[in-house]
């Protein structure tokens, strides 16, 4: 029951870090280390992002498939997908950055 307890307190810590976020610095760190393959728009529709099958971050139902959580560690650590290594961990980034680009990446959701 703890651990249920601890998981939900750390769920609702993350969501309310990410609403208090800013926009703003999101998107400088977002220009800067993740458009190259994202897209400016986040739709992934840049060379590498149609290589790599980059999901469209601007539809809901890729970030409903994509907890908070995994998008940090996919931040801090870089992203698998069937094992190969498709997106590299994003360096000298603090915790803040990443909220502030989860956010950011998140206010490009339409519907």
């Amino acid at each position: 029951m703890k651990k249920y307890v601890a998981i939900l307190i750390a769920g609702l810590m993350a969501g309310a870090a990410l609403q208090a976020a800013d926009l703003s610095k999101g998107k400088a760190v977002f220009d800067k280390k993740c458009a190259k393959c994202h897209g400016k728009d986040g739709k992934g529709q840049t060379t590498m992002g149609r290589k790599l099958k980059i999901k469209d971050y601007t539809k809901a139902e890729s970030w409903a498939k994509v907890k908070d959580e995994e998008a940090v560690k996919a931040i801090k650590e870089g992203y698998k997908r069937n094992g190969k290594k498709v997106m590299p961990a994003v360096k000298g980034l603090s915790d803040e950055d990443i909220q502030n680009v989860i956010a950011y990446m998140k206010s490009l959701k339409k519907g």
